[in-house]
């Protein structure tokens, strides 16, 4: 039988949050009422904690009170070594490859300050299979991410449609901290994002681009305490 390739983060994993443009639309008049009252002026910005992190092929555990859990295809850059002299005298850090991710959470409705508990469960950061090279990963602005549960096609994520794009994204948070090699930063998510549930396979690929291979993870239930 042959193994899956796994990826394995060396850094801090961030997730970009609000970046499509979709996103910001379907919360409406939501984003000009308090506390905000506008929508996003810089990224929105989590971290998903090492607990998270799943390998490519590995089953993903889903506790028992979460009746349902929400698929976040997202590509993240990997970071290589700062490079200098960007306009405005900012370091950012080289883009030294690209990761499908599948960044998953229990459905919420808090969207400005993405919560812990529903976002950072064990195994809830599907990851790979392996980190394509800058170089032959083409223009991330184009890639076009499909997500498919059970082999049924179930959501397209078009990155043409990001506020931000990869540069600027990266331009605009090394204006405020500082990304160090093997940290990933995720371009974001689209709207509508699919349920799953548990028993369901998710794959995750780029189309057009094979050299990504497809990032597949299966839910199952949690083993309980009693059972552990």
């Amino acid at each position: 039988m042959t193994s899956n390739p796994h990826f394995t983060p060396q850094g801090t994993v961030y997730g970009t949050l609000l970046n499509s443009r979709a996103e910001i639309a379907c919360l409406g008049d939501q984003v000009n009422q308090a506390p905000y009252k506008a929508p996003p002026r810089a990224p929105v910005l989590y971290i998903k904690t090492t607990n998270t992190w799943s390998t490519n092929g590995s089953d993903i555990p889903v506790p028992a009170h979460v009746p349902q859990v929400e698929v976040g295809a997202s590509v993240a850059m990997v970071m290589g070594p700062t490079r200098f002299g960007m306009t405005g005298g900012a370091a950012a850090p080289a883009v030294a490859g690209y990761v499908l991710v599948n960044d998953l959470s229990v459905p919420h409705a808090s969207f400005f300050r993405p919560p812990v508990k529903f976002k950072c469960l064990d195994g809830f950061l599907g990851l790979g299979p392996q980190c394509v090279a800058a170089s032959a990963a083409g223009n991330p602005d184009t890639l076009l991410v499909e997500v498919r549960i059970n082999g049924e096609l179930r959501q397209t994520v078009d990155y043409s449609d990001m506020a931000r794009g990869a540069s600027t994204l990266l331009g605009d948070v090394s204006s405020f901290m500082r990304l160090r090699p093997g940290d990933l930063l995720m371009l974001g998510c689209a709207a509508d994002r699919p349920l799953a549930l548990v028993g369901d396979r998710i794959d995750i690929c780029v189309r057009g681009r094979p050299a990504f291979g497809t990032l597949s993870n299966t839910l199952v239930a949690q083993a309980s305490k009693e059972a552990a």
